[in-house]
């Protein structure tokens, strides 16, 4: 049987820009719908509860934020925002993986050019 070729993209194709890791903001990211609507701004805040999603607003002429754009039922909400948050902690994982393998490359490096240099 053949594989459709037309597979559906993923729902949410979510890209973190920037991690923030001192403050209330953690990251910045956009998040691609179903490869057809692309939502900017999005940031990823810590609050007393945990992590967040906070999307993109503007500043109301009462001084309130309202949010530009935003899933319009509590399910949407759920699934939007954990696709970001897993996106923000793959981001993390994966950075702190490049980290260990630069930390453990470095010694070797180092050992390699004290090796070199005792035989000369």
């Amino acid at each position: 049987m053949p594989k459709n070729v037309n597979a559906a993209p993923p729902k949410y194709d979510v890209k973190i820009h920037s991690i923030h890791p001192e403050g209330t903001m953690r990251a910045n990211a956009s998040v691609n719908i179903y490869g057809d609507f692309a939502v900017r701004g999005v940031k990823v805040m810590e609050g007393a509860k945990g992590l967040f999603v906070s999307m993109p607003s503007y500043k109301a002429g009462n001084g309130e934020y309202r949010d530009i754009c935003f899933p319009c039922t509590k399910e949407a909400k759920a699934e939007f925002d954990s696709a970001v948050i897993s996106a923000y902690q793959q981001t993390l994982a994966q950075g702190q993986s490049t980290a260990k393998r630069q930390d453990s490359a470095a010694p070797k490096q180092e050992q390699s050019k004290c090796q070199s240099m005792a035989g000369m």
